[in-house]
């Protein structure tokens, strides 16, 4: 779940480099979300992403948290 992967990282030392799949789909999701700030680059392979870096977790995405640690739903 990219929740579940946004809580994971919050104390992870940024920027962040992310490979595997599962996490770069999680990226995607939370960067489109507004939850954080990535770029992602593309690999040689059409629909493959290859790597992202995470720059930082947005005011949104630190509001999210804070709601989800609370047991709230997200705003």
């Amino acid at each position: 779940m990219p929740m579940d992967y946004l809580l994971s990282i919050e104390h992870v030392h940024l920027p962040f480099r992310v490979t595997d799949e599962h996490a770069l789909q999680c990226v995607r999701v939370l960067k489109a979300a507004g939850l954080i700030e990535a770029s992602i680059v593309g690999s040689d392979v059409p629909g493959k992403d290859s790597v992202a870096d995470i720059r930082a977790i947005t005011g949104k995405g630190r509001v999210a948290i804070a709601h989800r640690r609370q047991g709230k739903p997200l705003p």
